[in-house]
């Protein structure tokens, strides 16, 4: 920050550099600053959702809770097998149910090991356990498998500038 602040011309005079040098240097240094601030301001951003959707799951689960003990036992009394049958069983948790049948874009609330867990459940026992036909099952998995590829590739962009600045760092 104090580089940046100080005029070009008495820093390009103290290092015996041209003024244009240390213009781009100034620049540059901005820049980095700049990029810090939004990477800063970023994962302030993103732990503020993260918490939001934790208390938001909380709250799911309670009410899940608490509407689930009698259905299952109107089930039992009413069909007897309704969600025992080998069919319905999934590797999903309630949680990542009721997150895929409840959210309008229910990839965008799951984390990433979760979108994973959907990718790799069977279509039609996924179908089954939300009481949808297989292709809207399908389709669900195909966005969460965009999602996780958009959010794979955005790590992957963040560690090229992460290489990328540290490779500025050692030219002189």
């Amino acid at each position: 920050k104090v580089l940046i602040d100080v005029p070009h011309s008495d820093l390009a005079e103290e290092l015996a550099q041209s003024q244009t040098k240390i213009q781009v240097l100034q620049d540059t240094l901005q820049q980095v600053l700049d990029r810090r601030e939004e990477e800063r301001q970023s994962r302030q951003l993103l732990e503020l959702y993260l918490e939001a959707l934790k208390n938001e799951d909380s709250i799911l689960s309670k009410v899940a809770e608490s509407e689930t003990v009698p259905r299952k036992e109107m089930d039992v009394v009413d069909t007897g097998t309704s969600s025992t049958g080998p069919s319905a069983k999934t590797a999903l948790s309630d949680q990542i149910l009721a997150a895929l049948k409840e959210k309008p874009a229910p990839e965008l609330c799951l984390d990433s090991q979760d979108l994973e867990l959907v990718l790799k459940e069977d279509a039609q026992a996924l179908a089954l356990a939300l009481r949808w036909d297989k292709q809207k099952a399908e389709a669900l998995q195909q966005a969460c498998d965009q999602e996780l590829s958009k959010r794979l590739q955005q790590v992957q962009t963040l560690h090229s500038l992460r290489s990328t600045s540290k490779g500025k760092k050692t030219l002189p």
